[in-house]
């Protein structure tokens, strides 16, 4: 393998020996960041007990150039000897996007099969080959769509996926262009999504157009300028996630499919603390919170603090309601996009 000093950077950043010793299952698409992913972590893992492996999942959306990125990833992972389960979408995403859209519904399909994957696979972390390109953007589109500390802060580096599986983005700090240039020393392909030059969908609208209209006109260092921020907010996030965690322990009761709040444990807390509550709660049950804005969240915290008798139902089709001094959150049952696994 070349020297390059990106595996060293990795490296650094999370060290082998925390995860030499446990299954690793790279989430990977056949992209540049992904497959760079995959090649780092395959030049690092030298010893150790554990095994890595790797999930595809494929969307169905853009035919056989779907089934061409799944077919290179499959073969990459046998030649390096890595285990591979794919999933694939059973039925077109487009019928279940309506109320969600594309985006929305096709990143809930690849993560609930990621999430099942992981668990069958007994991994300790899902790995993703998410970039600071990728942070970036993501900062972005959340000042637009409205957002709070939480969402300045950016994608974290690690959060929970499960009970025993821990999502981590060991590239976000690695720049993509640095990502392709490593492929390069490598001679290593890849594949390039054609859909990721539509600018029908949002995120390649901030790519590549917003982004560099940006770049030109406004602040040449606009990446590092959101990356800086992105790093301060994350800063502030974490104090404020030590209060919710606190409130959540004294104020919310879970009972199955639904999440109770009591009224009275929030009474007097800063709104604020209380909308991030909501967001806590929301996050851990997997609702989808790409429609949820500044508005919604505010109406939820209006429900619980002051006491108004509502029932409401919220974008991803939550239900909640406000039965006497508790807020009532569920998940209304619908169908959602299925996916078949295999190994």
């Amino acid at each position: 393998v070349p020297d390059h000093w990106l595996p060293d950077q990795l490296a650094r950043a999370w060290p082998p020996e925390q995860w030499q010793d446990v299954t690793v299952l790279i989430a990977i698409s056949g992209g540049a960041d992904s497959v760079g992913l995959l090649r780092v972590l395959a030049t690092l893992k030298r010893t150790g007990t554990g095994q890595l492996q790797a999930a595809h999942f494929n969307h169905n959306l853009r035919g056989s150039e779907s089934d061409a990125d799944e077919a290179f990833v499959v073969d990459l992972c046998k030649q390096w000897g890595i285990p591979c389960r794919t999933g694939r979408a059973t039925r077109s995403l487009k019928d279940y996007s309506a109320g969600e859209g594309l985006e929305s519904a096709a990143r809930q399909a690849r993560y609930d099969f990621l999430r099942q994957a992981a668990a069958d696979a007994g991994a300790r972390y899902l790995a993703t080959g998410h970039t600071a390109d990728d942070q970036v953007e993501t900062i972005l589109h959340h000042v637009l769509r409205g957002t709070g500390i939480a969402g300045l802060a950016g994608m974290a580096r690690c959060r929970p996926l499960g009970e025993a599986t821990t999502l981590i983005r060991p590239l976000l700090s690695v720049r993509r262009a640095q990502v392709i240039e490593y492929l390069a020393t490598l001679r290593q392909p890849f594949r390039d999504d054609s859909s990721n030059a539509e600018t029908r969908f949002t995120r390649n609208r901030l790519r590549h157009e917003l982004l560099p209209l940006l770049a030109e006109q406004f602040n040449p260092e606009i990446d590092e300028a959101l990356l800086r921020l992105g790093g301060l907010a994350g800063e502030v996030q974490s104090i404020i996630d030590g209060l919710v965690e606190e409130l959540v322990g004294d104020a919310e009761t879970p009972v199955a499919d639904r999440r109770i709040i009591d009224a009275a444990e929030v009474a007097g807390k800063p709104p604020y603390l209380v909308r991030e509550l909501l967001i806590r709660l929301w996050r851990d049950q997997g609702w989808p919170r790409q429609s949820m804005g500044y508005a919604e969240w505010d109406e939820l915290a209006d429900m619980l603090l002051r006491g108004r008798s509502a029932k409401k139902m919220f974008p991803g089709g939550v239900l909640v309601e406000r039965v006497e001094d508790r807020l009532v959150l569920r998940r209304e049952c619908r169908e959602s996009p299925g996916n078949e696994a295999n190994t």
